[in-house]
């Protein structure tokens, strides 16, 4: 079993650009799966974990509902947004400057096979996160990730949650507003939840910005300790 992730931080990339190269990433070791099935050979699956902060983009879910994005084509273009349909679980969401998006594409037979666990995990790394910034974060029952003020009129959201599993290997991943412009969210009901309110790290804490690299070695540090994993640098 191979327990180390190759982390590659993609800067400020287009959402479709990084929708092909996860996929890239990810044919390569469902291919390398297949090969060792066949032959049974038994060649080592590589694991990676993405950082990227994207562009203004709206992506739907497989099973998302079209109608829960309320601009048209001509309003996103004059928002300098794009809109995707993409293979991930879930609903819409936004994505844009000021949020750190992860993409983890890992073996999940080099860790332990099991879907939900691996969620549960996702959201236990942004909920340590979160709580070295004095905020407690929780998961809302039936509603993937990480909320704040959970079963209260002011449940909001603040990181969220969306992936693909084929042969045990993942991609997408989570999306945590730390300087995001909530003004985007308004656009489109998020991940198809209706009544319930969207934050970013900053707000919460009532600051301008937070340092985004530092939230970064935080979600690595508890990603690290929860999968039992070790992070080598990739480029």
């Amino acid at each position: 079993m191979n327990k180390r992730i190759k982390l590659q931080d993609l800067g400020r990339k287009d959402y479709k650009e990084t929708w092909d190269y996860q996929e890239a990433l990810f044919k390569s070791i469902v291919d390398t799966k297949i090969q060792n099935r066949r032959n049974e050979t038994d060649v080592t699956t590589e694991n990676y974990f993405l950082f990227v902060e994207h562009p203004h983009v709206y992506t739907l879910g497989k099973s998302g509902d079209e109608s829960n994005l309320l601009i048209n084509e001509e309003q996103l273009k004059a928002k300098g947004a794009t809109y995707y349909k993409i293979n991930r679980g879930g609903d819409i969401t936004y994505h844009g400057p000021g949020q750190i998006v992860g993409y983890p594409i890992l073996d999940l037979e080099n860790f332990f096979t099991d879907i939900h666990k691996y969620l549960r995990f996702l959201e236990e790394m942004i909920i340590l996160t979160l709580a070295e910034y004095g905020l407690k974060a929780d998961r809302s029952k039936g509603e993937t990730g990480v909320w704040l003020d959970v079963g209260t009129p002011f449940a909001r959201k603040i990181c969220a949650m969306g992936v693909r599993a084929s042969r045990w290997v993942t991609m997408h991943g989570f999306a945590l507003n730390v300087n995001a412009d909530l003004g985007y969210f308004d656009n489109i009901i998020p991940c198809g939840i209706r009544g319930k309110a969207v934050t970013s790290l900053n707000n919460e804490l009532g600051l301008e910005t937070v340092n985004e690299a530092e939230v970064k070695q935080k979600l690595l540090k508890h990603f690290q300790t929860l999968f039992e994993a070790e992070f080598i640098n990739y480029n």
